[in-house]
């Protein structure tokens, strides 16, 4: 199983973004991004990392700083023939747009980014195509802003709360999984960046994202590590978890 580590938080490098040493292999994405507006930057990393995914003939399991590195798995994966369809675990929406957002936060707009909003920002330099509404399942997304209420009211995107994901709610087609590690309750994993109280423990988590990976249609996984790097005292429960996520797509992967 190829694992690909993407040490960015957007366009910010995170050098220090670990992947357990019990992993195995592991294959750096590393980018000289340009002296340019943060959509061209992001483009840059993101056409790498299209790349990365394009070359492996298995599943690819990507370690990352963020959830937006999915627009360039996503690519690479309709560029290796493989149109997926999303399953989006996060204690977020992500639906934001620059139209809509308070905080500016790009990363509040990955998913939006996904489905076809504003393609000249990124989708169009990649040649992405947008994943129709109806192939997004959101699953928790239990801090929302009232905009991502409004937009999710009227779209086709489906919904799913962690304890009750399985093989029967995914949508059809390979999937792209993007498990942002911010999902679990901000309690037991300390140092988050945008931490969200109320959600599920780190072993419901796992259940969840092992009914997806048993479901045999992962074509690719995203695990976000959301959280700060600096944050002394975490990086054994940080790598923990990672861990845990990375031995179930070994145990799928075989």
């Amino acid at each position: 199983m190829p694992i690909i580590r993407v040490p960015y938080h957007l366009d910010e490098s995170l050098p220090d973004l670990h992947v357990p040493p019990s992993a195995g292999s592991v294959t750096d994405v590393n980018v000289e991004l340009p002296d340019a507006d943060v959509w061209s930057r992001l483009a840059a990393l993101y056409e790498a990392v299209a790349g990365a995914v394009e070359a492996e003939p298995s599943m690819p399991v990507v370690v990352s700083g963020d959830c937006t590195v999915s627009m360039g798995i996503a690519c690479g994966l309709q560029r290796a023939g493989r149109e997926p369809s999303i399953v989006w675990i996060d204690a977020h929406g992500d639906v934001q747009t620059l139209e809509t957002t308070t905080s500016g936060y790009l990363g509040g707009m990955a998913l939006r980014l996904l489905v076809g909003y504003r393609p000249e920002l990124i989708a169009e330099r990649l040649g992405f195509r947008a994943v129709p509404e109806e192939r997004v399942l959101l699953v928790d997304a239990r801090d929302l802003d009232p905009p991502e209420v409004e937009y999710l009211a009227a779209a086709a995107v489906r919904r799913s709360s962690v304890i009750d994901l399985s093989a029967e709610t995914l949508p059809d087609g390979p999937l792209l999984v993007n498990v942002d590690l911010d999902v679990v309750d901000s309690a037991l994993l300390p140092g988050l960046r945008y931490p969200a109280p109320d959600g599920p423990d780190v072993p419901t988590v796992l259940r969840a994202a092992r009914a997806v990976l048993d479901s045999g249609r992962v074509a690719a996984i995203n695990i976000a590590c959301t959280w700060h790097p600096d944050v002394n005292g975490t990086r054994g429960v940080h790598e923990q978890v990672v861990s845990s996520l990375l031995a179930d797509a070994v145990r799928r992967d075989r």
